[in-house]
């Protein structure tokens, strides 16, 4: 897919390829960039680092068949065009694509996780905070979170994966099952009182 991608770009930095962070926006089912100050972004390229922030297949804002492209393809389509992005940039001679990290809250610490386990070779480190270490557990009934039983029982098995259809699909896409493919440093940061993600996601990953 065609897919917009922002690019923050270090001030007075001389041409050629920098090391880059993709930023993976959290939701994952909203617009991750607007054409306004983004804290994270300047502060990174202020380190002299290029930014990535891609809009992959389930962002909003871009129509309807853009966000529906993204329906059951957590740790698949959607990452591949988070990957997509950073060889484009590569390509462009934007970045040195030998130094790039990926991070990411909520759901782009998701895609933090599952994008060191399915490119191993594509980042150098990846910084998860509050990040969703296991799907499965948005959608189980007696999960402790906030998420609304209504989303639970008809959104989400929609647009993440049926718990039971889906099960090898689910399987595939959480990080826990597969953290024995985590080959590069990584950074987890996770909050003891998040209602959202709650911290067993980090203990459950870091375990792992």
């Amino acid at each position: 897919l065609d897919l917009p991608v922002w690019v923050t770009t270090p001030r007075g930095a001389a041409s050629g390829p920098r090391p880059a962070i993709v930023l993976v926006h959290g939701g994952p089912w909203v617009r991750g960039g607007h054409w306004h100050w983004s804290a994270d972004a300047q502060f990174l390229a202020s380190r002299g680092y290029l930014v990535i922030e891609p809009e992959f297949r389930g962002s909003t804002g871009y129509g309807r068949a853009h966000m529906e492209a993204g329906f059951r393809q957590w740790g698949t389509t959607m990452q591949d065009d988070v990957a997509d992005a950073v060889r484009w940039a590569a390509t462009k001679g934007l970045i040195d694509g030998k130094r790039v990290c990926i991070a990411g809250a909520s759901y782009g610490g998701y895609a933090t996780l599952m994008g060191v386990i399915r490119y191993p070779d594509l980042y150098r480190c990846g910084v998860a905070w509050v990040a969703v270490s296991d799907p499965r557990l948005l959608l189980a009934p007696i999960w402790q979170s906030d998420m609304p039983r209504e989303a639970r029982e008809y959104s989400l098995p929609t647009m993440i994966g049926d718990p039971e259809k889906d099960a090898d699909l689910l399987k595939a896409a959480t990080p826990v099952e597969r953290a024995r493919e985590i080959k590069v440093p990584m950074l987890l940061a996770y909050g003891a009182e998040d209602s959202r993600v709650p911290i067993d996601h980090g203990d459950r990953i870091r375990a792992a």
